[in-house]
């Protein structure tokens, strides 16, 4: 009876009853005080509990929620109700029920006896897990009647005291009374920033978290013993709605339910389909005529929205909504994006370089000179015919654009921008930290997963079977190692099936050339690159889009198979394997294009085949860079487009609209419950469970790898991204503010493993780009040819230094052209792209001492280039502090004042215990020289002498 009163909807005194739900009136029917009661709950109930966001008392707030699935047929229902109306006893007899509303589970069951067995565990082990989170302290309501046919609701809300005691056990850092002010600059720097606040006002968000703050409460963690530190004058918002849900989550995940011999905490009951959801609630609607200032609607109005991607992000109002783990991921991105502006900058200037340089490029003006004359080699046996140089001229000065001295420049540039960026983030984190009052904070061990008991549970019940024993177990590496195979093996698979899906499109590519060749038309001939290395990187994107939604699964079940022990060890996981799998997916086809493509051709008279018939491809003249640039922008810009922003978009509509059809084909005709305004956790329940932040970081990881790791070839991919992340930033917001369940704050203090991920492109990026300037562009061959062979200091002569000779009279049989005329005049001797001996030296064919030449000031250059870059950025990461020195300051004085406060408690304290023995001293005094008047009365003065205790 104790505990019916303590978690009952209404307060039992004042209305009767013992079970105030309005399903569980209209079952089991009312008291004596019945019509007082329904009168109240005809003035709309639900406008009093804010539509769910608090309990039908309208006083406890709801800080989480529970669902459930429950069978219930409508005879079941109406036999009840007859029972109830004709046998009013039966409400007296269910006074020790848990929770209000379950006696019309228990009296369904008993007009229904054929009940599934499964359905009943499942209602005993809710029931023992719900008393036993009672136990802990939470308070708890069920709710039944809903617009969502067989789907029940627990609300849960934590009292103050249960507040206080977890988050003495969480170290939660709460504001105390003290505040201090923060240090500001002074003098030229004042003025400046002034100036800067001033310029940006119009792009900072309207928003009060936002605004410069100039004092600062100081922090401490939370102490019961120490409450009269703390401002305790609003208890009801001392801790916000997202401290609460935490509070409530981390009891969630420690109460266990030990029904069939095992413990089970929230996530094994949501795993076995005890519950079907949990989640917090949203603070309320964010559209509307008559909405209630909000959270939830600031963040739509300031941040989930197009119309302000040219602001600032609130970020302190996404930590204090959302939790400081998805807060950093915003800060991230808001900082990731920022740094890409100075990059695009800079790059469009290389571009407008390459623009206005070339009609002054000597080797492509010499390409484009039909005057020269230079007859090429066929491109493919038999069906290929010779053709002219002349005939690449527009891809010759199409690469111009991308190959220029000013890519060299650009890519030292963007490796000191990655470095940059890195020590921007972490001095901006550490701002954070300090800004969120997380320093000094360590994450704890997590509660093990669901799937992680259940393993062990199953391990020590074959133990129990066999040798009777009960010990703790757990999972060792022999019990994992048939999943570590399988991980080894489906990785090397799926790297496996990558490369041979490329190897596909290369063979394609080889086919269509040739049969595109046979073309009759010049202008075919001529187009013929073009079209086969757009077409194959359309193919390779759409391959790419297809497979990472399929390693993404993969890798998924091969983490969930290794069966990890925390959610963060599955996280890290879950993370390795599907960016190892991603990142082979997307760059394999740009690898091959940069280091590999007509690398392994041969030369005339002695090709290399694939299959007996099909030659390995050619770059062309002008070299392979631009095709490598469009190659890197198709893919870029495609995944960017399908997969990041109408996945983004389209996926979500599409399954809250399937989600839609289905509960409305499970609804209730009443038409009366149908035009009831649904509760706020009716409304969240319709929209999509959180999925985490792994998706949202590796598509920015990929595309950071796009940005920086390739950069010397397309020197745009940071505008692209940058035009990406301003839509991407908001679609984001968007889709966690109206398309998302609320997800449980979790505390972090920094990006976890995806800052290392970073670190690791960055450093690679050194290298791929040393590569790629170095054997991929034609800027080393250029360097050699005009310190070495030019004749007049120019670059006149170059493209003809590069072409090596051949006699046409040493074609192997069966691979001569089969129209040696096409060209209207016999041709003898062709040449091709080399460095080889001509057809009339003693060595004909062999490599020549050119190439040696070329090779080895290839390899100086990327030794110099990566140790002079791998260097410039470690001065950067050295120059550049990781803690910014006004936040150390800061750090510092809070310590320093936390020290005084405790001094000073300390100080008062003695002194009042010396007042107290001066006192006591003092009493002592009067009664030893107490008058002879007062010493007549032997037990007055013995009561004047013990009277000071009473006192005291």
């Amino acid at each position: 009876m104790r505990v019916n009163k303590k978690y009952s909807c209404l307060p039992a005194e004042e209305k009767g009853i013992h079970i105030i739900n309005i399903r569980a009136i209209e079952d089991i029917g009312y008291d004596q005080h019945e019509s007082t009661l329904l009168n109240s709950l005809s003035k709309n109930p639900d406008a009093d509990c804010k539509y769910g966001l608090y309990f039908r008392d309208g006083k406890r707030k709801v800080d989480y929620i529970l669902v459930y699935h429950y069978k219930k047929s409508s005879a079941g229902k109406t036999l009840a109700r007859r029972a109830q109306q004709n046998d009013s006893s039966v409400r007296s007899t269910k006074q020790d029920q848990p929770l209000p509303g379950k006696g019309v589970q228990l009296e369904m069951g008993e007009s229904e006896p054929h009940m599934d067995y499964h359905e009943d565990d499942k209602r005993f082990r809710r029931e023992e897990y719900e008393g036993n989170l009672m136990e802990a302290g939470l308070e708890l309501e069920r709710d039944e009647d809903t617009k969502i046919h067989g789907i029940g609701f627990v609300k849960i809300h934590a009292p103050w005291n249960v507040l206080c005691r977890e988050a003495e056990f969480l170290k939660l850092k709460m504001p105390t009374r003290k505040m201090y002010q923060i240090n500001q600059t002074h003098g030229l720097l004042k003025k400046i920033n002034s100036v800067i606040q001033k310029i940006t006002e119009p792009i900072q968000p309207k928003v009060a978290e936002h605004k410069p703050q100039t004092v600062k409460r100081l922090s401490y963690p939370f102490s019961r013993e120490k409450q009269h530190l703390f401002d305790l004058s609003d208890k009801d918002s001392f801790f916000d709605s997202k401290t609460r849900s935490t509070i409530v989550y981390e009891i969630l995940k420690r109460t266990t339910c030990t029904k069939a011999k095992y413990s089970m905490g929230i996530t094994s009951l949501l795993a076995n389909g005890v519950y079907s959801a949990a989640y917090p609630l949203h603070d309320g609607d964010y559209e509307g005529e008559n909405v209630e200032p909000n959270d939830r609607k600031l963040l739509c109005e300031e941040w989930a929205s197009y119309g302000v991607f040219y602001k600032y992000q609130p970020i302190d109002l996404v930590r204090k909504y959302f939790g400081e783990k998805i807060g950093l991921y915003f800060a991230w991105l808001g900082v990731y994006t920022q740094m890409l502006i100075p990059a695009s900058i800079v790059g469009i200037i290389v571009f407008l370089y390459g623009c206005a340089t070339v009609d002054e490029n000597i080797p492509s003006m010499e390409m484009c000179d039909q005057r020269n004359n230079i007859t090429m080699c066929p491109l493919c046996d038999k069906t290929c015919s010779y053709w002219k140089m002349s005939s690449a001229c527009a891809t010759a000065r199409a690469s111009h654009l991308f190959d220029n001295p000013a890519t060299v420049f650009f890519s030292v540039f963007m490796a000191l921008w990655a470095a940059t960026f890195m020590e921007h983030w972490k001095r901006k984190q550490m701002r954070l930290n300090y800004r969120w009052d997380l320093t000094g904070f360590e994450e704890e061990e997590d509660h093990p997963r669901a799937e992680y008991e259940a393993k062990v549970l199953e391990k020590s019940l074959r133990k129990e079977h066999k040798h009777k024993e009960t010990d703790k177990e757990k999972l060792t590496w022999k019990d994992r190692f048939p999943a570590y195979l399988t991980n080894f093996v489906g990785i090397i698979f799926m790297v496996g099936l990558t490369f041979a899906i490329v190897f596909g499109v290369i063979i394609y590519r080889i086919s269509t050339a040739a049969a595109l060749a046979i073309s009759s038309t010049p202008s075919g001939r001529s187009s013929v690159r073009v079209t086969v290395t757009a077409t194959a990187v359309i193919i390779n994107l759409v391959v790419i889009i297809i497979l990472d939604e399929v390693y993404g699964c993969i890798a998924r079940w091969l983490t969930q198979i290794e069966v990890p022990k925390t959610d963060k060890n599955f996280e890290e996981r879950l993370i390795f394997k599907a960016f190892l799998l991603k990142f082979v997916n997307a760059y394999t086809p740009i690898f091959y294009v940069a280091f590999f493509k007509g690398r392994f051709v041969g030369r005339p008279g002695d090709y290399v085949y694939i299959f007996h018939s099909f030659r390995m491809e050619e770059c062309a003249p002008g070299g392979c860079l631009m095709e490598l640039c469009i190659q890197l922008s198709i893919i870029m810009l495609g995944k960017q487009l399908i997969q990041n922003n109408l996945f983004e978009i389209g996926i979500p509509k599409m399954k809250k609209f399937i989600r839609y059809l289905k509960l409305k084909r499970r609804r209730s005709l009443d038409h009366e419950e149908h035009m009831k305004k649904k509760q706020r956790y009716e409304v969240d329940y319709n929209l999509e469970p959180f999925a985490g932040l792994t998706p949202e970081y590796m598509e920015m990881i990929i595309q950071f790898g796009f940005v920086t790791l390739f950069v010397a070839s397309f020197p745009l991919a940071p505008l692209f991204a940058l035009l990406n992340n301003i839509i991407e930033i908001r679609l984001d917001a968007k889709k966690f503010v109206t398309e998302l369940r609320r997800p449980v704050a979790v505390r972090a203090k920094d990006i976890g493993i995806w800052y290392n991920i970073l670190r690791g492109i960055g450093k690679l990026a050194v290298i791929i780009n040393a590569f790629v300037i170095s054997f991929t562009s034609d800027f080393i061959p250029r360097l050699v040819y005009l310190y070495m062979y030019s004749e007049n200091g120019t670059m006149h002569g170059f493209v003809n230094h590069t072409l090596s000779s051949f006699n046409v009279s040493d074609f192997q049989a069966g691979t001569a052209p089969n129209d040696p005329l096409d060209l209207g005049y016999e041709v003898q001797i062709c040449r091709y792209k080399d460095y080889r001996e001509p057809p009339w030296s003693e060595n004909k064919y062999d490599i020549s001492k050119d190439f040696w030449a070329v090779l080895a000031a290839r390899l100086a250059f990327v030794i110099v280039f990566q140790n002079l870059v791998m260097f410039m950025s470690e001065f950067v990461d050295w120059i550049i502090p990781d803690i910014p020195k006004d936040i150390s300051q800061q750090i510092h004085k809070e310590k320093v004042l936390m020290v005084e406060v405790f001094m000073r408690e300390e100080q008062g304290k003695l002194q009042m215990l010396e007042t107290w023995k001066d006192k006591d001293k003092k009493k002592g005094e009067n009664c030893n020289n107490h008058s002879p008047r007062l010493s007549r009365s032997r037990s007055g003065s013995l009561s004047s002498c013990h009277s000071y205790p009473l006192d005291v």
